[in-house]
């Protein structure tokens, strides 16, 4: 942001919301499993975890935070982040990516996530700008640094097929970046009520994001 001529939603969003994102993605790297310290089986359950969450659904909730929106400035860097998952095939580039690593989601896999993920979707639902582009905002950040880690247990594996953690380890820094000037505009344009939860779709995806690295037992099939 060019802080000459920064609105006052601007200043907040730099000065107060960034950082503290920030920091849910430096609490949620520190909660992160040693790749060395895990079992092949646990390395193939959180990539086949977050296959079975991402592949099907982030195209799904980037349209929601598009529909979502009520200011003309902000739909461009929606559309042109689901320009690229779409026109780059961002999907096939996951499967393979899974493929590669041997971690292709069984039905346990996506058992895991369900409840989470269903919450998730239902609170896309409620179509909030503010809370779902804010959502989308952190989801960018915690992916651009996810993608060295994720690759990390691929390699592990095996596996050699990176396009998509190389991919997106560059291109979500732009990504974040441009949801939270586009939360910024939300903020101005369909402010929240006071009292209202801002980061109650971020606690959601904090929770998922758990649920695929660390799986509760009663949800795996034996």
């Amino acid at each position: 942001m060019n802080t000459t001529f920064l609105t006052p939603q601007e200043r907040e969003v730099e000065s107060s919301i960034q950082p503290k994102i920030a920091n849910m993605i430096e609490e949620l790297f520190a909660s992160l499993p040693d790749p060395k310290k895990l079992t092949s089986s646990e390395r193939r359950g959180i990539i086949a975890r977050y296959t079975a969450v991402l592949e099907g659904n982030f195209i799904y909730w980037m349209t929601a935070a598009l529909l979502s929106v009520q200011s003309d400035e902000s739909r461009p860097i929606l559309l042109d982040n689901l320009n690229e998952e779409i026109r780059d095939c961002h999907p096939a580039m996951l499967r393979r990516f899974a493929i590669a690593a041997n971690a292709f989601p069984t039905d346990s896999d996506a058992l895991a996530v369900h409840d989470d993920l269903t919450r998730m979707r239902l609170f896309l639902g409620r179509m909030s700008s503010v809370h779902t582009v804010l959502t989308m905002a952190f989801f960018e950040g915690f992916i651009q640094r996810f993608m060295v880690y994720l690759a990390e247990l691929a390699a592990a594996q095996g596996s050699v097929e990176m396009e998509y953690t190389d991919v997106h380890g560059v291109c979500d820094i732009a990504h974040s970046e441009g949801l939270f000037r586009a939360f910024a505009v939300e903020m101005e344009h369909s402010p929240i009520e006071p009292g209202t939860d801002l980061f109650e779709g971020v606690d959601l995806l904090r929770t998922l994001i758990q649920t695929i690295v660390h799986p509760q037992a009663d949800k795996i099939a034996a």
